[in-house]
């Protein structure tokens, strides 16, 4: 994983769990609608309404974004730091029972540590995109193990058929493809990451099916919802072509979703298999 440069005094208090002066960071008394984000990794961390005045002289917050703060037993042995769940930056310490806010939770977080990023270019709390990569089960299996993903649904998109069957489609005559919907919170991941696990779990260079499933339905294709979706699948295939590969993922905007058979839901959960011809590999 790429991290930010820090600065010496950033490098100070996130990598070596120091502390900036009471008062002195620049969001201690800082109220703007937004989102914090990692100041290392750039991970969302706290949303602006979390964000309450203390008079600790730091930021305080009574909330975080779920699976964003990992809780740890400090050095001193009394208190409990809290550090960034994606890069383990430091951010400062939790503390309850002190009421400050019915949630009775306050992150006292270095201003150093943190990026903030203003209500118009921030997050949405609900997200949707759309996948194929072969087989559907290990492409959901995938995705719903990843952080900040609320669910992924196997389906059909891309045919000519509505409400097609699971055998229709293998037919390979409605035109649709075995597709992931994947519902996220864009506060914990970006679509580009998204994107790039879908390129990291299945071969985007092959251009008739994937692995041994082959067939039109097993095609790599992504369906995008916007031209913003659309510009970061293009801009990741053009990297992956600098590197040498020959790129067979198309792009279609996304079309009507059909759910697949409660059968394929979840299928490697019922069936506590592993995926068979889905793996991921660093590429990026």
């Amino acid at each position: 994983m790429k991290y930010k440069d820090l600065t010496a005094e950033e490098e100070y208090v996130i990598e070596k769990k120091g502390t900036e002066m009471p008062f002195s960071g620049k969001y201690n008394d800082f109220y703007k609608k937004g989102i914090y984000k990692c100041k290392k990794c750039d991970a969302p961390l706290y949303k602006s309404e979390s964000k309450f005045k203390s008079g600790c002289g730091w930021p305080s917050f009574d909330d975080e974004i779920v699976g964003a703060v990992k809780r740890l037993p400090d050095r001193d042995g009394r208190r409990v730091e809290i550090v960034c769940a994606k890069c383990g930056g430091h951010l400062g310490h939790v503390f309850e029972g002190e009421k400050f806010t019915p949630k009775n939770t306050r992150h006292c977080v270095n201003s150093i540590s943190l990026k903030f990023e203003s209500e118009d270019k921030s997050c949405v709390d609900h997200a949707v995109a759309y996948f194929a990569a072969g087989c559907f089960w290990g492409v959901e299996y995938h995705f719903e193990n990843l952080s900040g993903v609320y669910s992924a649904v196997s389906g059909y998109m891309g045919g000519h058929v509505d409400n097609p069957s699971y055998k229709e489609v293998c037919s390979g005559n409605t035109g649709h493809l075995e597709a992931v919907k994947v519902e996220y919170d864009e506060c914990q991941i970006s679509y580009k990451e998204l994107l790039k696990l879908f390129f990291e779990i299945h071969d985007f260079t092959q251009t008739n099916g994937q692995g041994p499933d082959i067939g039109p339905q097993y095609l790599s294709a992504i369906f995008y919802l916007d031209e913003k979706q659309k510009a970061n699948a293009l801009e990741l295939i053009d990297e992956l072509e600098d590197k040498g590969y020959k790129v067979a993922t198309s792009l279609h905007e996304a079309s009507t979703f059909f759910e697949a058979e409660d059968y394929h839901q979840d299928y490697y959960e019922k069936t506590g298999k592993t995926p068979y011809c889905h793996r991921r590999r660093e590429i990026f």
